[in-house]
């Protein structure tokens, strides 16, 4: 065969390779762009069940950050409703989180608002709340955006500003409990779900240190007078087997609060709803006045207790864990 030949065949082989990969890159990038558009539509659509799932954006600073709001059905002109500020976890955003937990069901029935401020991936990739970096300031620029969001909330919808609770998972809940530190009389209940304490770590690197339960927490910048008039009452909820964020995280969170509340622990008592997870609640008190409770919940891992079947990070055979939310935090509002 003569080398022009040769060149030749090599050159039909070469080009067919190309077409063939040129092809298959084609139809996976049509697939890769299919996927995100149906994720962006799945994303925008509402979740399952009555009310209005509605959008908004707090501007501060530090740049921008989306909400869903949720309002019940019926709400009466003139009429202020409670509101329930949502945080949710890593992997999570607004819509996967209310379809999650399902709260938004418990506020149809309860009537009140509940509020989803929502991560941006650009701010962290994991859709994480930076709740850790306290020495680079984003910690703090992302609290004041979702106060930003709560403000808004105020201004746009129905909020009673006197009925205001807020609850997170995970780096959600974390960064709730940053938040009331640094705004305690705006709050009513805080209830952190397999979060880890404000004062515990100050960076990435000591935030795994934290999440693995091997670095002290800080006391709160606390007196018990200001405990008493000020800040709200904690809940922590954690699962026994969870290995994402230690379960000393949960006893350390009740344990900050009750110091700096001069709160002593109660008799703990076990509970158990059909067949469910039974669950540990501890009570601290200060005066007869309830300054935090814990639940450990010893068969759930890192996951929303009692949240929707099939969901990542949620556990249906948990106690349903948006019940206790509301529960606790209606006390609050009506003492």
């Amino acid at each position: 065969m003569s080398r022009r030949s040769f060149t030749s065949l090599w050159t039909k082989a070469f080009k067919r390779s190309m077409s063939a990969a040129t092809r298959s890159s084609v139809a996976v990038g049509k697939r890769v762009v299919n996927r995100a558009i149906q994720d962006a539509v799945a994303r925008s659509q509402p979740p399952p069940g009555e009310g209005d799932w509605l959008a908004g954006m707090a501007l501060g600073l530090k740049g921008a950050r989306r909400f869903r709001l949720y309002r019940p059905p019926g709400v009466k002109t003139g009429e202020r409703l409670p509101l329930l500020v949502m945080l949710h976890g890593c992997g999570q955003d607004a819509r996967s989180f209310a379809v999650s937990t399902r709260m938004n069901r418990v506020a149809a029935r309860e009537r009140f608002l509940v509020l989803y401020p929502e991560q941006d991936r650009l701010a962290n990739a994991q859709g994480c709340w930076n709740w850790f970096d306290t020495d680079g300031g984003r910690a703090y620029g992302e609290a004041a955006l979702i106060m930003n969001a709560v403000d808004q909330a105020c201004l746009l919808y129905p909020v009673d500003p006197a009925r205001i609770a807020i609850a997170g998972l995970s780096a959600g809940a974390s960064m709730a409990a940053l938040l009331v530190t640094r705004h305690p009389e705006r709050f009513k209940a805080v209830v952190m779900h397999s979060g880890i304490p404000p004062g515990t770590a100050h960076s990435g690197m000591s935030a795994l240190g934290a999440m693995r339960g091997r670095r002290a927490t800080l006391p709160l910048a606390a007196t018990p007078l200001s405990m008493a008039t000020t800040w709200p009452p904690l809940m922590v909820i954690h699962g026994g087997t969870d290995t994402m964020v230690s379960a000393s995280n949960g006893r350390a969170a009740v344990q900050v609060w009750a110091d700096a509340a001069d709160a002593q622990a109660g008799p703990s008592r076990t509970v158990q709803r059909g067949k469910r997870y039974p669950m540990t609640v501890t009570d601290f008190k200060r005066k007869g006045n309830l300054v935090a409770t814990l639940v450990e919940i010893g068969s759930l891992g890192h996951a929303w207790s009692g949240g929707a079947a099939g969901q990542p990070f949620s556990d249906a055979k948990g106690p349903d864990a948006s019940r206790m939310v509301w529960a606790f935090a209606a006390k609050q509002f009506r003492a």
